[in-house]
């Protein structure tokens, strides 16, 4: 039987909501696409897999994104593609400036997430912005004290970054599984988003480790598709059925 304790993460069938809500009564690992890039939304959303998409200033300077009002148009593109969660991240590096850019956001799309960093000042904003009912996804966390900080301050996702972690010669996935205990064992709300997934095994572990969340470029969810042995097995069933004269 499946666990159903708050905060267990597993795989179960059935059809799912925007925010992972399994119909028939379970929670499942929800994928989010990280680009920025409009068609790899679309191809990702045709698959009816992808629950959310989260950008960056990164990721929209590569699409040639250039400035504020491109960006947004951007993001009220994808929010047109995509029924969950986008997230959004704030340039400013100060609280104020972070609030302000955090409102401005929210009134973009209909489903944003305002990405806010694990500092001084992204907590003070986290906790104006929260309680204003506004989402936010704590981003650049690198340790449990700033997933407990952005939880109390009222984050609604924390994004570890499991890759960067990796990059120093630690085990990025450990944070995760760090996180999950602890907000499992106090019954905490905020959804823990493992992010910097650089390949498919990231994808895997965080599932075991039970995350809620993960946010994935666009080739690494094509890469969860392949198996060679899929592939042979197709070929094969394929062939089969001609031998008999079937086209």
């Amino acid at each position: 039987m499946a666990d159903m304790r708050p905060g267990r993460s597993f795989f179960v069938s059935g059809k799912t909501d925007a925010v992972g809500k399994i119909h028939d009564g379970g929670v499942t690992l929800k994928l989010f696409l990280d680009t920025a890039n409009i068609q790899e939304i679309r191809d990702g959303t045709r698959l009816g897999v992808v629950s959310g998409v989260t950008t960056n200033p990164s990721l929209a300077s590569a699409e040639g994104i250039g400035n504020a009002e491109s960006y947004k148009t951007t993001v009220r593109e994808i929010s047109d593609i995509v029924d969950g969660p986008i997230s959004v991240e704030v340039i400013s590096l100060d609280a104020k400036g972070m609030i302000a850019e955090g409102r401005d956001i929210a009134s973009w799309i209909p489903n944003p997430w305002v990405k806010i960093p694990s500092t001084s000042d992204g907590f003070e904003a986290i906790s104006v912005l929260s309680s204003e009912g506004i989402q936010v996804n704590q981003t650049l966390c690198f340790s449990v004290n700033q997933a407990l900080l952005g939880a109390q301050a009222g984050s609604t996702a924390v994004s570890p970054f499991i890759g960067r972690l990796d990059d120093i010669g630690l085990q990025g996935i450990d944070l995760i599984k760090d996180i999950v205990s602890i907000f499992k064992e106090y019954d905490v709300k905020t959804k823990v988003l493992a992010a910097s997934i650089r390949h498919t095994l990231h994808c895997t572990l965080s599932a075991q480790a039970g995350a809620h969340i993960a946010t994935i470029p666009y080739k690494v969810l094509t890469q969860m598709v392949e198996h060679p042995l899929t592939t042979t097995g197709v070929a094969r069933f394929k062939a089969d059925w001609e031998k008999i004269g079937n086209s």
